[in-house]
């Protein structure tokens, strides 16, 4: 039972989910959400208020534009890519309290989050396979 405890104290010390990203972000909690991907995913959408920064840009890049002090969730496309681990490791590797958000931008998008483009801010419904829909009351 103890490597069970092991294996998943420490999985959920370095991943976190976008329910979890979403919360902390409407808390107040400071949090630098980091979109690890290419100029034309950045472009076709990304996490509102995300800082862009290429894996391959943040040994050069971070320790300039993020405090070290700043927690760092970065995240990818989706469960399919691993530009957000090697994202988590260069700010692992520059000694950042770095997180992985599971799911990547696809999990964001799939439950609803705000999403920010040339168009600005909007959110798209969310997926009843990911998320419960939101019913919104009032004005």
């Amino acid at each position: 039972m103890t490597s069970a405890v092991d294996h998943f104290s420490a999985k959920l010390a370095h991943e976190t989910d976008a329910s979890d990203v979403h919360a902390a972000r409407r808390t107040g909690q400071q949090i630098a959400v980091v979109d690890v991907r290419s100029d034309g995913a950045w472009a076709q959408g990304r996490i509102a208020d995300a800082i862009h920064m290429h894996y391959s840009e943040i040994a050069a890049r971070a320790p300039q534009e993020i405090p070290l002090s700043t927690p760092v969730v970065v995240y990818c496309w989706s469960p399919g890519c691993n530009a957000g681990d090697k994202g988590a490791l260069e700010f692992a590797r520059l000694g950042y309290d770095v997180k992985l958000m599971i799911g990547g931008f696809e999990y964001w998008v799939r439950e609803g989050y705000p999403v920010e483009n040339a168009d600005g801010v909007h959110r798209r419904p969310v997926d009843p396979l990911t998320g419960v829909p939101r019913i919104r009351t009032g004005a």
